[in-house]
């Protein structure tokens, strides 16, 4: 450990171990490169939730970055602010002394920035002859700078967590609609089942969801939810193939009894056959004989000479 990398609050102060460690953690940290002080700015109001700071607290950390000077935080480069609370407070919108120190103090706690007491407890700088700035006493942002690739991991997470909690709670009012949609439906036209106590199950789900949930209560609701959407469409699908199934076997049994009768028509005939009816071609409608008109045989010879050959000894 260094001992130049540790310093201590003025006054009645309190100074903890774990203000200790995230000193020591800073100064080790690698400053390789600068980072941009605005994008550090806005991953911490991304993660100040993780980070426990309030929007006031963010407030007075942007009036800090802006007496930085530059708008990159790079080890190169000094990074202490020495602004009075007279100044902070203007530039925090005016916030009040008691609330700024408070979150002064927060800050500090979160380890987004470091105190850097002087031995009265008054914020300046002292500067070499060339006039940069050789020691200065104030708020120490190189915390920001050490921890740019943690907090943006920080942010990232909160977003991703953010959009996932949106679309679970999309998908929360989906399903609920679809059940509510269901159960109104079938009660309404009617289906077999107990509908009321389907209904009771789906109140008592819409009861547990709470004013302000959080992703894992969501999660377990959507889950129940969605068992609770199948069964009721397992329910329908059941009845809807008892139905057709019921249909099938009524067109069957018609279709049967056509086959059986077509069968018995076409076997009539040979019945009354071999019970000595009469056949099909009887029945028809018998012609009358046509009677035989006689002619004179001396017209017949007159019309036909020659037939008189064909008579007892050659005459007729």
């Amino acid at each position: 450990m260094q001992s130049g990398s540790v310093t201590t609050p003025f006054g009645r102060r309190p100074m903890t171990l774990a203000l200790v460690r995230r000193q020591v953690a800073t100064s080790e940290a690698s400053k390789d490169r600068p980072v941009d002080k605005w994008q550090v700015f806005r991953d911490v109001c991304e993660s100040r939730a993780l980070l426990g700071v309030q929007d006031r607290a963010l407030a007075v950390l942007d009036a800090l970055l802006t007496f930085h000077p530059v708008s990159e935080l790079s080890s190169e480069r000094a990074m202490v602010v020495f602004p009075s609370n007279a100044q902070l407070s203007v530039r925090a919108h005016g916030i009040a002394g008691t609330t700024l120190r408070r979150q002064l103090a927060a800050l500090v706690e979160a380890g987004l920035v470091i105190r850097r007491d002087s031995p009265n407890g008054k914020r300046y700088a002292r500067k070499d002859r060339d006039g940069e700035i050789e020691t200065a006493y104030g708020f120490d942002l190189s915390p920001l700078h050490a921890r740019a690739e943690e907090l943006a991991l920080m942010a990232q997470q909160v977003v991703a967590e953010r959009m996932r909690f949106r679309r679970v709670k999309e998908e929360l009012t989906i399903v609920r609609r679809d059940v509510r949609k269901l159960i109104s439906a079938a009660m309404e036209e009617g289906a077999d089942g107990d509908w009321s106590g389907i209904e009771d199950i789906y109140i008592a789900l819409c009861a547990r969801i709470p004013r302000r949930p959080d992703i894992n209560q969501l999660v377990d609701l959507v889950e129940e939810m969605e068992m609770l959407r199948t069964e009721i469409i397992n329910l329908l699908d059941a009845q809807e193939n008892s139905q057709k199934t019921d249909t099938n076997d009524d067109r069957s049994g018609r279709h049967i009894q056509n086959s059986k009768s077509d069968s018995i028509h076409e076997l009539e005939p040979r019945s009354e056959e071999e019970q000595g009816a009469k056949p099909a071609d009887d029945e028809q409608p018998k012609r009358e004989p046509v009677p035989i008109k006689n002619f004179p045989v001396g017209m017949v010879l007159r019309a036909c000479p020659d037939i008189a050959m064909y008579g007892p000894g050659g005459t007729v």
